[in-house]
């Protein structure tokens, strides 16, 4: 039964406290588009996202204005590039990322995501010159994510494909330099990648999906924190406890992915495609008042950064959780809290003060969604550090059956301590220092492959 203390607060949620659906999803599967050489599969890939995509942003919109729901993104992701340009050489791999942006701005999307490859167990010759295609695809394109899956709890790490990845993350920051490094918040490196994902960088439509589905990305960190805010002044501090905060942030994230779903389901059958899954992540963005940061110190701690925050993150992450669960029966992707440095600005003012470092950072990946998300490093650190870190990252993934991802902006001359900003939902934030840079080379050249772990034998 609809209760009507709880449409108001829907309402409220939409007018005060920013509640959106973060991003609509088109995931199309492009395996159907290989043609005899690298023109004409070009020319299918265009073709087949015009035809299949060309009213998608059209329904979104009226949707959105329909039941006064924003939509923020409109955005396709697509079958993982590697696998489409099976025998395409790096520049083969160029044309098409081009191929790609002209389709999405021709249909109208704000971001297309896919330009990928899996390569968690092994490298093909295809996937080496995917690898060495991103830096120029990502900097010739306006439009285009890039990620890779380079572990799983099932088939371990991939330590040669780590040990080019660095490079990679350092030769994108430096062909964007003119624009601080840009070129490396579009690329993405993942353990275990969803298929059905909607948030980008990291998007794909993975090959056990459908020719075309939707999928629903649905936020609000600001809706969770004015309502503990409500919480606490009405009940008062000493007549609560953690469990009760709990409840509250389980019962909100239940009418938040009521509203995501309603809109994903509507736009899924006004153009007759199926429905995937509702996102619910906690996707902060550098707007005052929509911080997963704030949450946090909403819930006692002074500064995110501080003993108490792991803590706390792992409870927010898991309620988000449950109340999506109970909410859906079509929930996937991600759905939790993210933590991007660069885009929560209490996060960014963590960092600037001193109180949140890498390594806690890192902590809290293990409780969380995703991993280490928009954090700009100094231009100095070297590819052999980054892909120790990305090492580490994916190690935590592996071992304890998640998804993390990382996502670092090695920004090209500047040191910790100077600000990078690259404005929009992309933000800001003072660049963060690495501690122990340089130290790592040796590992990252034995190669090989981390194998999966002892619990990865299910059969």
């Amino acid at each position: 039964m609809l209760r009507s203390d709880h449409i108001l607060a829907t309402v409220e949620m939409i007018q005060k406290e920013n509640l959106d659906v973060r991003a609509v999803t088109m995931g199309i599967n492009l395996l159907d588009c290989r043609g005899g050489d690298v023109r004409e599969t070009c020319r299918r890939v265009e073709e087949k996202i015009g035809t299949v995509a060309a009213h998608f942003v059209t329904t979104c919109d009226q949707v959105s204005q329909k039941y006064g729901i924003p939509v923020v993104n409109k955005r396709i992701s697509v079958t993982p590039i590697a696998f489409v340009g099976a025998g395409f050489d790096r520049h083969g791999f160029v044309e098409l990322a081009l191929a790609l942006d002209r389709a999405a701005t021709a249909v109208g999307v704000d971001i297309l995501g896919g330009f990928s490859a899996q390569v968690e167990k092994g490298m093909t010759a295809t996937d080496r010159e995917y690898i060495a295609s991103i830096p120029e695809a990502l900097a010739r394109t306006e439009k285009i994510c890039a990620s890779i899956n380079i572990a799983s709890s099932q088939k371990g790490i991939n330590m040669d494909a780590l040990a080019l990845i660095g490079q990679t993350v350092k030769d994108l920051a430096e062909i964007t330099k003119e624009q601080s490094g840009f070129g490396a918040a579009k690329f993405v490196v993942f353990c275990n990648q969803p298929g059905d994902n909607p948030f980008m960088a990291g998007a794909i439509h993975g090959l056990e999906e459908a020719d075309l589905v939707l999928n629903v990305g649905v936020s609000g960190p600001g809706v969770i924190a004015r309502a503990l805010e409500r919480l606490i002044h009405t009940k008062g501090r000493d007549n609560l406890g953690l469990d009760d905060i709990a409840e509250e942030i389980k019962q909100t994230t239940f009418r938040v992915t009521r509203c995501g779903e309603l809109i994903g389901r509507q736009v899924s059958k006004e153009m007759g495609i199926e429905f995937g899954v509702v996102d619910l992540s906690l996707a902060p963005t550098p707007t005052v008042g929509d911080s997963v940061g704030e949450i946090l110190q909403i819930l006692g701690v002074d500064v995110v950064g501080a003993p108490g925050s792991t803590a706390i993150l792992a409870m927010l992450n898991d309620a988000v959780k449950k109340g999506g669960i109970f909410a859906s029966k079509a929930v996937g992707g991600l759905s939790g809290a993210f933590i991007p440095v660069m885009e929560d600005a209490v996060l960014a003012e963590a960092v600037g003060s001193g109180a949140l470092c890498l390594e806690k950072l890192e902590a809290m990946t293990c409780v969380c969604s995703v991993g280490l998300d928009m954090i700009p490093v100094p231009g100095s650190v070297d590819a052999d550090t980054i892909s120790a870190i990305i090492a580490d990252e994916m190690a935590l993934g592996m071992i304890n059956n998640k998804t993390t991802a990382v996502r670092l902006i090695p920004v090209p001359g500047k040191e910790a301590g100077e600000l990078v900003s690259f404005g929009g939902l992309f933000g800001a934030s003072p660049i963060m220092p690495v501690r122990n840079v340089g130290k790592s080379r040796r590992f990252i050249a034995w190669g090989g492959r981390i194998p999966a772990p002892l619990h990865s034998f299910k059969n």
